[in-house]
């Protein structure tokens, strides 16, 4: 039971650090509204992980029959990415300024950057699948403290991140903040080319899932 909870522990350490688009829009909305904000958006694995985790232990064995799936959610976060990217470039004022009116809707953006993007799907099909089945085949204890060590590390190292960034964020005022934004739009662009290429690979027929 300690080796499930250790595995979840560092499985959900190294998701939780892991560059992404979820990460990128903790520290953006961090920057834009404040850390309470961003930690919003680090919690919203918690709401959306939870069909992933059925899915996955029902459809573990059939990887290579939902390419097309898996293409398609590829594609539509490559675009839902893209228009994060858009957003954190358009004009606007630094967090302690901004004017009532822009609503953050962390949890919104959260939810769909988490469901639209693949590689929580990915995880959960792979390598979260088989760690849990390991782990239910000993106990459903085993279970549950790989999941708690898994969630509790995800969870808690972005809260983590979007507090520090809070923290630091009152420096990055004026072209420092506008800077920073624009560094982050240039990620989000990033990960939403890696994206369409991740849907090109599922759905072409000449190439084979890893």
């Amino acid at each position: 039971m300690l080796t499930a909870l250790a595995t979840g522990v560092l499985l959900g350490l190294a998701a939780g650090l892991s560059p992404g688009p979820l990460l990128a829009l903790v520290l953006s909305q961090t920057l834009r509204h404040g850390p309470r904000e961003g930690c919003k958006v680090a919690f919203t694995p918690l709401l959306t992980d939870a069909p992933l985790i059925l899915v996955a232990v029902f459809f573990a064995a059939r990887l290579a029959e939902m390419r097309f799936l898996l293409g398609i959610v590829s594609l539509a976060g490559g675009f839902f990415v893209l228009y994060l990217a858009w957003e954190s470039l358009r004009p606007g004022n630094p967090p302690d300024t901004a004017p009532a009116v822009n609503r953050p809707r962390s949890w919104s953006k959260g939810l769909l950057t988490n469901l639209l993007s693949p590689h929580p799907w990915l995880f959960w099909l792979t390598v979260g699948a088989a760690t849990l089945a390991t782990a239910l085949a000993q106990h459903w204890i085993a279970a549950v403290l790989f999941l708690f060590g898994f969630y509790l590390l995800l969870v808690g190292s972005k809260v983590l991140i979007a507090v520090l960034a809070g923290r630091s964020r009152k420096l990055l005022t004026g072209p420092g903040y506008r800077l920073v934004l624009r560094l982050l739009a240039l990620l989000l662009g990033i990960f939403a080319l890696g994206l369409f290429g991740q849907a090109f690979k599922y759905l072409s027929p000449h190439t084979t899932l890893p």
